[in-house]
């Protein structure tokens, strides 16, 4: 029998990509007010052309102060709010919240992420010396944060960034710490630093061995009902790929026409994919952005939506 590999069809939209971080490797941030924030109408146009189940709102960060910090709130949940009434599943990355922030986006939201990337305070000093919600302990008080708040989640390590095994280590061990206390981490991204055109510093390429290895501390530190996720675009070979799958990756996360993260780096088609899975006893499976044992956890509204997904997607995957 062949083994379940999961996937989300998906598509980003960036309310702006304007940012008050200034990660060294960065290739989606401009400078604050350089930027023409996404309008409704613009997003709507969008939308209507798409064959999506997941949209995946990614938004640069406003800085907490900012007097355009509520205008910016507005515009993700008005944006999360037209993608439900157009039938598609919103999930939100857009940094640290504020607890009530995360609260009010929870209400047009079937999931959440943010990703941790690495605890350790030592990169700190050089890669994100110019980004101060990249600080471990703002990042941490939003896992705590959602999980109060009954968020399913989305977390993840990126690797090679200068960190160490240890460091792994100790931030995948901070999430399964969580987790076992409110239960709602769906996945861990694994994410190679692939470096790109835009950022500051270039950087070296994440090597794959270092992800192999990444995908097998992580299966073993993380609790099974947890997801590891690969980004498939993001890994050099398709041998890598297979050789992560093997090793406890499960899941290849968002699938979409660009990775606006990394945009240097095309998704491999559907069929691709599909084609090399299965040549080697993997099934790949669309799935939703909220995985099934959460969706007691959503609004009654959002639970429909969902729930009417679920019936649609086993109807295709079984016809």
């Amino acid at each position: 029998m062949s083994v379940k590999i999961t996937y989300s069809p998906s598509y980003t939209i960036v309310p702006t990509y304007e940012c008050f971080n200034q990660c060294s490797y960065c290739n989606f941030r401009v400078q604050p007010g350089t930027d023409n924030w996404l309008s409704l109408d613009q997003a709507k146009t969008i939308l209507h052309q798409l064959d999506s189940i997941e949209i995946l709102i990614l938004s640069g960060e406003v800085h907490p102060q900012s007097q355009r910090r509520s205008a910016w709130l507005q515009r993700i949940y008005a944006l999360c709010h037209l993608a439900l009434q157009k039938g598609f599943l919103p999930h939100t990355n857009a940094g640290p919240l504020s607890f009530e922030e995360m609260e009010t986006l929870k209400q047009v939201n079937v999931s959440m992420g943010l990703m941790l990337e690495q605890l350790s305070p030592r990169l700190l000093k050089n890669i994100h010396r110019n980004s101060p919600s990249k600080h471990p302990a703002v990042r941490l008080q939003q896992l705590h944060w959602a999980g109060k708040l009954k968020i399913p989640f989305t977390t993840g390590l990126l690797l090679g960034i200068g960190e160490t095994e240890t460091d792994w280590e100790e931030t995948l061990t901070a999430i399964s710490t969580i987790h076992k206390q409110y239960g709602h981490i769906q996945e861990v991204i694994l994410q190679p630093h692939q470096p790109g055109k835009r950022q500051q510093s270039p950087g070296s390429p994440c090597d794959d061995q270092m992800l192999l290895q990444a995908v097998k501390i992580a299966r073993n530190l993380l609790p099974q009902d947890i997801a590891i996720q690969i980004p498939p675009n993001l890994v050099k070979t398709t041998d890598m790929i297979l050789a992560c799958l093997d090793a406890g990756a499960m899941d290849l996360g968002g699938i979409g026409p660009i990775d606006e993260v990394n945009p240097n780096y095309l998704h491999h088609s559907l069929k691709t994919l599909t084609t090399l899975l299965e040549t080697y006893g993997y099934r790949l499976q669309p799935r939703l952005p909220i995985y099934p044992q959460y969706d007691n956890w959503l609004p009654h509204p959002l639970k429909k939506r969902v729930q009417s997904w679920r019936t649609r997607l086993n109807l295709e995957i079984t016809s």
